[in-house]
């Protein structure tokens, strides 16, 4: 029997309409599954709940504390309002307000959010997907 070969397979995937074919991962969400891209990044940002933020957090092997909670409504927000990440900037100067400078500095934010902080982390946790040219 003539068997297709698996590049055969992969070239057809990565010519498909969907980019993310060969490329995806699955976060299990009370019994649903969600795709992210490679890194965990959510490739459907309308499929975030807090349960993905949990879901996702607990592969990371993260507990989520009030102020990640605090850290990732703010991105989520930010992003409603601005269609945009928020900068680093803005949010040390959101969080400083909010917390002091004890922890409201970007060495902070990137102790609570170790996997990148929070422009990477943060932004897996609350359902932003990685910018374009973002490594």
């Amino acid at each position: 029997m003539l068997q297709t070969p698996k590049s055969h397979f992969l070239k057809e995937a990565a010519e498909s309409t969907n980019p993310y074919a060969i490329y995806t991962r699955k976060v299990v969400v009370d019994g649903r599954e969600i795709l992210t891209d490679p890194e965990g990044y959510i490739l459907d940002m309308d499929a975030w709940s807090e349960a993905f933020a949990r879901a996702r957090a607990e592969q990371e092997g993260l507990a989520l504390t009030d102020e990640h909670w605090e850290v990732i409504r703010f991105i989520r927000e930010y992003y409603e309002e601005h269609g945009v990440q928020a900068p680093v900037r803005d949010m040390i100067k959101h969080f400083r307000e909010a917390w002091g400078p004890e922890k409201g500095n970007s060495r902070y934010l990137h102790d609570i959010f170790p996997m990148g902080g929070p422009q990477k982390q943060g932004n897996r946790l609350a359902g932003i997907r990685k910018t374009k040219g973002e490594h």
